[in-house]
């Protein structure tokens, strides 16, 4: 397993292909907005749904904060196709089959086996703001995050 990534790290750059065929790579995102990263452990559980869905419902003010939302899980792109239409997911849902961005990441596992939940902010630089690591927590991942953007804006506005 990779060294676990902390605030104030390089975030590593990656590329994983979208249910739709095409090609996502963080850095090519880096170059629009800043990224709020998050790995997950599994589509349409309780917790990853409640997250999901609330990540959705902020997803306007993320926007507003000039970033966007990216979800990484080892579902497959079925099951991700699933889960954005069934709760109407206006983000992007990535397949990391065989876990490589999540070791890239050191994303730990709970127990040695449950996938864990980890949010990244990165910023246009390709820094990474903060990282909030809470597999219990799920909504508490979408506030860490707005805040850490607000901050992030406010000194560069100023």
């Amino acid at each position: 397993m990779s060294q676990e990534i902390k605030a104030g790290d390089k975030a590593p750059d990656f590329e994983l292909f979208r249910a739709d065929g095409s090609t996502f790579s963080l850095y090519e995102q880096l170059k629009q907005t800043n990224v709020v990263l998050y790995f997950y452990p599994k589509d349409n559980t309780p917790g990853c749904t409640k997250q999901a869905c609330e990540f959705r419902d902020q997803y306007e003010v993320f926007k507003e904060q000039n970033a966007e939302v990216v979800g990484i899980s080892s579902d497959s792109d079925e099951s991700h196709q699933d889960f954005e239409h069934t709760y109407q997911l206006p983000f992007v849902l990535l397949s990391d089959k065989g876990n490589q961005v999540r070791k890239l990441y050191g994303v730990p596992k709970k127990f040695g086996i449950i996938p864990g939940r980890v949010t990244y902010v990165i910023d246009q630089s390709g820094t990474v703001q903060y990282v909030f690591n809470s597999l219990t927590k799920p909504l508490e991942h979408i506030k860490v995050a707005l805040d850490t953007l607000k901050k992030l804006n406010s000194t560069v506005r100023t």
